[in-house]
């Protein structure tokens, strides 16, 4: 079943995936995270009829954010459109959508926008292949933006990512590169099950150079920076305030590993677990607050896996327990990078006094 009225697969031996400038995959270039996205669903649409793309103001805006810019002019109203301002509704309509053999990706245009859909998404979207015992699957993707340092006012800053990580049937993912937001995007999109893609709205105009012929898995973190002292663990936009602090505590003498968890659920426990092991130490950064949190969660798996290996207890560097800070007070609020050098600073050094 498809909404598209032409068959537009690709052809044999191709992947028919182009970008909406007419780009050709397998090219790498510089492109923003906002940039690498679009190319994503431009690429994704292009290769499979079933994927379609839609949510408010995607159409002929382009999205708040500009994801789906020219989506619509490329491929037709069919493929990607706009709806009404109804979040339930929209995930509803891609779970008929994808219990049809579409493959819908839908946009929630700020994190505290898809609270609305948040029954949709726990009690249809995450359950629909257990409970029909893997007859029905769920090819969906939920699209929603997510955390701070844009300055947004009240409801549109949030980092709502505990909810989604702590249901069981769905895959939770965040990249911090615009090589990442390409990638696993585009595996997403493929997946067969649900997919919650949590783009960092702070580093949606960061940029990086992405290869569109590289592919990721969902489930595996990355090593973002080698270390031997110490291992930070972080996701989204902590990954690069995990890096800038990484390069100013090496001007300090620390060698200083960057884990960039990438996805929340699964979790890639192998990884971590032998990053913590081989530095002894380790410090969870995320922008949400600590409290019942993914960085807790991060936290005691690393007690549990690694505790013999340890030399200090792993702390955390987050949001605090309070809403989300108004935009003025946000850098008050978001880890900075002197949190985080305080919390490697009480990692019980043996060589210090």
């Amino acid at each position: 079943m498809t909404i598209a009225h032409d068959d537009v697969r690709p052809a044999p031996g191709t992947d028919g995936a182009v970008s909406a400038a007419g780009q050709t995959p397998g090219r790498t270039q510089t492109m923003t995270m906002a940039g690498a996205l679009n190319r994503a669903l431009a690429d994704a649409i292009a290769a499979d009829p079933e994927v379609v793309v839609f949510g408010e103001d995607v159409g002929a805006l382009g999205g708040v954010f500009r994801i789906t810019d020219g989506l619509t002019a490329r491929f037709g109203e069919d493929r990607c459109f706009d709806t009404p301002l109804a979040e339930s509704g929209i995930v509803g309509t891609a779970v008929g959508m994808a219990m049809n053999g579409m493959r819908p990706v839908v946009e929630m245009q700020f994190d505290a926008f898809a609270l609305p859909a948040f029954e949709q998404v726990v009690s249809h979207v995450a359950k629909m292949g257990n409970r029909t015992r893997g007859g029905i699957r769920m090819p969906l993707v939920v699209r929603i933006p997510f955390g701070g340092g844009i300055g947004g006012v009240e409801h549109h800053c949030d980092s709502s990512e505990a909810y989604y990580a702590h249901t069981p049937g769905l895959t939770v993912v965040s990249p911090s590169t615009p090589q990442d937001a390409y990638s696993l995007l585009r595996a997403a999109i493929d997946s067969p099950d649900p997919v919650v893609f949590l783009e960092p709205k702070k580093l949606y105009w960061s940029k990086g150079e992405v290869d569109t012929s590289v592919t990721a898995a969902l489930g595996t973190a990355r090593i973002a920076r080698e270390g031997t002292d110490v291992t930070l663990l972080a996701y989204g936009a902590a990954v690069p305030l995990a890096l800038e602090a990484a390069e100013v505590a090496a001007g300090e003498g620390r060698s200083v590993q960057v884990i960039d968890v990438r996805l929340l659920s699964p979790f890639d426990d192998a990884t971590v677990t032998a990053a913590v092991r081989a530095t002894g130490r380790a410090v969870v950064i995320a922008e949400a607050p600590g409290y019942v949190s993914v960085a807790s969660e991060i936290q005691a798996r690393v007690f549990e896996r690694c505790f013999e290996y340890l030399e200090a207890p792993v702390r955390k560097v987050t949001g605090f327990d309070t809403p989300f800070a108004p935009p003025k007070l946000e850098h008050w609020y978001l880890p900075d990078v002197d949190r985080v050098l305080d919390a490697i600073d009480t990692l019980h050094w043996e060589d210090e006094s």
